[in-house]
């Protein structure tokens, strides 16, 4: 059995991925692009990936691949379709980092609603200790208890993310991008109603055809212009241009961005021009990658191969 693993490096050099020597003879790869996939998979039994492009284009010369695992829960990289036709499974890890997001999602709101990075500026640049009384507060911010916190997609981060907005006060209101949500214990919403009644808005959807560019110029403009959006769902849900627009013109407050419509970042990103984090933070795609869920990750992909080894389905997709 000869595993290759295409990108190692997308789980930290810090985590140990011996795990999987078990099963086979292991080929690791710190990353992998798409135009040395092909190469590298053509004598796989499993391939373990993260974005690397599992497709008909990389793996028609990839004879024996039976098995293909996601160190990730989001597989858009892998033509399900095209794998049904050769009969090869597909498995994911799910809830491996469900709390690390939803802190993630709340940092990013708390920073951005409280004015954080102007107020730590105003210490450090020395106007603090220079001042006469003991406390600032020359920009408003506001309590978020009953704050609106809307949400797309109540999937298991989303509800997490919820339970915590509920415990600071808010009222979460969500809109089903699929519409198929089975979620009862908040107000379900259409988008609009989300829109315009959002304080906080917070992205947890899937990336699909249904949501790609679902927040684009029309959808910023029915926003609050107090609004903050969070997106640490996929990038490509968010326009960038239309929120580079929305941003510098007002349409909303803030964003915080953990994911973006290209990573690494693009030089030409409109979004690098905005260096005001009042106004603006961006993460570089860390909100899952606590060291435990990173860790959780390697042990569930484990757990992945065994069964499927044992002749059983587990996490398996499409």
């Amino acid at each position: 059995m000869k595993i290759v693993i295409l990108e190692r490096n997308s789980v930290g050099t810090d985590v140990d991925v011996s795990c999987l020597e078990r099963f086979g003879e292991v080929a690791c790869y710190p990353n992998t692009v798409a135009q040395n996939t092909a190469e590298r998979i053509r004598d796989a039994d499993i391939v373990i990936c993260n974005k690397a492009p599992m497709n008909e284009t990389t793996m028609k010369d990839a004879p024996n691949i039976k098995l293909i695992c996601l160190f990730a829960t989001g597989y858009d990289n892998v033509d399900t379709a095209y794998c049904k036709s050769r009969g090869i499974k597909v498995a994911n890890v799910v809830n491996y980092c469900t709390s690390m997001v939803a802190q993630h999602t709340l940092l990013l709101a708390l920073a951005l609603t409280e004015q954080l990075a102007h107020y730590d500026q105003y210490v450090k640049s020395g106007a603090y200790s220079a001042q006469d009384r003991f406390s600032n507060f020359d920009r408003i911010f506001h309590d978020m208890e009953n704050m609106t916190w809307g949400i797309v997609g109540m999937g298991t981060i989303g509800r997490k993310v919820a339970a915590l907005a509920r415990t600071l006060g808010c009222k979460v209101i969500f809109y089903s991008a699929s519409g198929q949500s089975t979620c009862t214990e908040y107000e379900r919403v259409d988008f609009d109603t989300l829109l315009a009644r959002s304080d906080i808005l917070s992205l947890h959807c899937p990336l699909s055809d249904r949501t790609r560019g679902l927040i684009d110029s029309a959808a910023l403009k029915k926003m609050k212009k107090t609004a903050v959006l969070i997106n640490v769902a996929r990038g490509p849900v968010v326009d960038t241009q239309a929120l580079y627009d929305a941003l510098t013109g007002g349409e909303i407050a803030a964003a915080g961005l953990d994911v973006l419509e290209k990573e690494p970042m693009a030089k030409d990103n409109p979004l690098r021009q905005i260096q005001d984090s009042t106004k603006l933070i961006v993460t570089p795609h860390m909100a899952w990658a606590s060291v435990e869920a990173r860790t959780r990750v390697v042990e569930e992909t484990c757990r992945n191969i065994e069964a499927f080894l044992h002749g059983e389905e587990r996490n398996v997709v499409g």
